[in-house]
Order: C-alpha cells, then structure tokens, then sequence
C-alpha cells in the first residue's frame, strides 16, 4: 500500500510537471531604452512603464526605521559629495566638480543609494539620540548629461524625508532660490520606493505596486569588466524584486539541469552578460538559464532569446513555471513526498512523504495564495519514516495555492488546486 501510494504522489507530481508550458515575455523599453519596464510572471503580456526622464531621486519608503535614496543613473545623472559640513550651502561652487567624489547606486541591493555611500554615519547624515530623527550633515551636487548642476541635501529623515535642493545659473553663476520639499513614507503605501523629479518640482509616480512586478529592465551602473579591472560603466539588463531571489544556470544544449541551483538576494544576479554585443548586433547566450524564486516559492526559468538594441529596446524570452519540477528533486536522497487528490473538490488533501532520516525538529508545512500571502501553516512529524496526513483547507477559498515543505534550510515546493 505504501508503495502505491507514493507513486500516485509521483505520478501526480510528474503530471503536475508536465502542464506546465513555455510562454514567451516581450519587454518593449523603447528607442534608446527610453523607459523602465516591470514584468511580472503571473501576469504575462502586461509590463508597467515609466519614462526615466519622469524622476530624479527615488526615496525608500518600506520601513520607519530604514531609508534609502537613489538617483537615477539612467537618466545620466551624476552625484558628487561636495562637502560634509552642510553650513557650506551657500558657497557650493560647481567649478570644483573635479576635486569631489563621485558616488554610485548598488546594484547588488536596492537599500544602499549613492546618498547612502556619502562620508556621514549613515552616508548624508548623523543619528539624533534625542528625537530619533536622522539629521542632514552631507551637501551633494548632481550633474545632469546637459550640463545643469543642482546642489541637494536631505535634511531630515523621520516616517519621510525633508530635502532641499537649488539649480545652477549659469549666466549668473549663481543658485537658485531653495526649494524644500517633503515625501512621507505613508504615499503610495503598496510600493517600495516613492519619486520626486527636481526639474519639475513635484513628486511623480515610477514604479507599480510592489506586488505587480518580479522584474525591471532598466539602465543601470555596474562594476563592468575591462582592461583586466573593473570600470563603473552603465548597461541595460534586469534587476529583480527585493523579495525575489535569482540563481544562474549554465545547461549546455539548453537543457534544464536543476540539480545544484543556488539562489543568491542580489538584484543583478540577471544583470545585463545574457547578452553580447559584436559590432553590430547582440548575440543571445542560450546556454545561461535563470531560476527566478518568488517569495510564496514558485520557481519560473528564464531564458533570453533576442535583444534587438537602443533602435527599439526591445527584449524577448522563453519562461516556463518549474516549481513542480523542482520539487521532484529537492530532497531526493533524503525524503519523497507527495499530495493527493490534486485537485482536491472538498479542499483536503493528504500529505504523504517517507523520510529517510531525521528531519529538522522546526519542520513545517506552509501554504501561499498566489499573491504571496501565507494563508495556511502546520507543522509535521520529523522522526525517520513515513506519514500520511489529511489537510483541512476548508476555509480556503477555490483557486491555486503554493505548498512549501520546510525542513531546515530545504524546501519541498507544490502546486495545490482547490475546487
């Protein structure tokens, strides 16, 4: 009996494996890769665009304790420390722009700007013990490609951000009258990051809710490879969503090879070397796969297949949902594991799996609707052998969930259906 049953769980799970199809992503940034496209897997064929020209600083809004601010190195724009003592606002003088420092963007991790990297503790300002607030101590000067200079500062970060800026005259060589502005964390709460454009002088919106995008393509700075050293140099590719992780495969032949993947936080574990440029048009490496892991555990492969280049920006790629498929071998020397029925049309299911070993004592199953929300968790027998145990999820409602068997740091992950 025990030996039908985990091969019901098999054949259910290669079935599962199987209905899975390729479907085919097109990103479209436009001439000169004019706009910043989101992609989201769930939701093929629609992508979100913004103009880069739209903004200039972006504000990290997730958190009251923690901040963020970026400049938008794809529109050009330059940022330089000119001086860590902010009483020096008034003789800032843009002819010293060759003695100042010039800061950059990570992009390894969306918290850490180039305001972030200045010379204060924590990089444009100083912590106050007394109200909490972290208080401006750095003046920043942004070049932008046409040659307008504007001196910046944040003032002042508390649940928000207080910043003041001035633009160049040039026929003058004076600045302009201050314009302090506020951008509070609670504006637009379903995103990650709020924008302000400093040649317009109004907050403007940049990106969707954070719960629309897995992916965005975009102009960025990267440590580029060249000389035998690495020179910051700016490349078009994709980043990922923070609560996204990415492994890189290479399978020759194209051939999905799973079996030692590792998923890394970084954002530009994509990046922009899927392709080549060879003096006149790009060439695709088609062995390089990558395994994009959302937060609720599905799994989607992706492998890029044209990039035509700054005439139309236009991107394409095959991706395919393999969570199914890597479940089948996570686990593989230690555990088999199985669900059934699958649908389910009275929403329980039985849990079946036959442990080798020992498994973690903290071992559990979770289960994730498909916008990422855990909606159901218990936890399960860890002793060496094997277990049958029915699910109630009746007080779900009819749909497709995510089933995650965690044991230590592995996981086990399932499509369920719900009638």
């Amino acid at each position: 009996m025990k030996k039908q049953i985990l091969l019901l769980a098999a054949m259910l799970v290669g079935s599962f494996a199987g209905a899975q199809t390729v479907q085919q992503g097109t990103v479209t940034m436009g001439p000169s890769y004019a706009n910043q496209v989101y992609f989201k897997f769930a939701t093929p064929g629609v992508t979100n665009a913004y103009p880069h020209s739209s903004w200039d600083v972006a504000f990290y809004r997730k958190s009251a304790m923690a901040f963020a601010t970026r400049i938008n190195d794809a529109k050009g724009i330059e940022v330089y420390q000119a001086s860590n003592t902010v009483s020096n606002w008034a003789s800032i003088d843009v002819s010293q722009v060759a003695n100042w420092t010039r800061l950059y963007n990570s992009d390894i991790e969306w918290t850490k700007g180039a305001f972030d990297y200045g010379t204060a503790t924590y990089g444009w300002g100083e912590y106050n013990m007394a109200n909490h607030h972290v208080t401006g101590s750095i003046i920043f000067v942004l070049k932008y490609p046409n040659g307008t200079y504007k001196k910046f500062k944040i003032d002042d970060f508390f649940g928000g951000y207080t910043f003041t800026y001035a633009t160049w005259n040039t026929g003058t060589s004076t600045w302009s009258a201050d314009q302090t502005k506020v951008v509070a964390n609670a504006t637009n709460p379903n995103h990650i990051f709020n924008y302000f454009s400093l040649e317009t002088d109004a907050a403007v919106t940049a990106e969707p809710a954070s719960a629309d995008w897995d992916l965005i393509f975009t102009k960025f700075t990267t440590d580029y490879p060249m000389g035998g050293t690495t020179t910051k140099y700016q490349v078009t590719g994709a980043l990922h969503h923070p609560d996204v992780k990415v492994a890189k495969n290479v399978e020759p032949g194209g051939v999905m090879n799973t079996a030692n993947l590792t998923f890394a936080p970084a954002i530009n574990t994509i990046g922009y070397d899927w392709k080549t440029f060879t003096g006149s048009t790009y060439t695709i490496d088609g062995s390089k796969a990558y395994y994009v892991k959302q937060a609720n555990g599905t799994v989607y492969r992706v492998v890029f297949t044209s990039f035509v280049g700054s005439s139309t920006g236009v991107i394409t790629f095959n991706y395919q949902d393999v969570t199914s498929a890597l479940g089948t071998v996570s686990f593989e020397d230690k555990i088999a594991f199985g669900i059934y029925p699958n649908p389910s049309f009275d929403k329980k299911i039985n849990l079946i799996y036959d442990s080798k070993e020992n498994m973690d004592a903290n071992s559990k199953v979770s289960i994730y609707s498909m916008t990422g929300a855990k909606v159901f968790e218990t936890a399960i027998e860890t002793a060496q052998g094997f277990y049958s145990r029915e699910l109630d999820l009746s007080a779900l409602g009819t749909g497709i969930y995510i089933l995650n068997l965690e044991s230590g740091s592995s996981t086990i992950t399932k499509k369920v259906i719900l009638k």
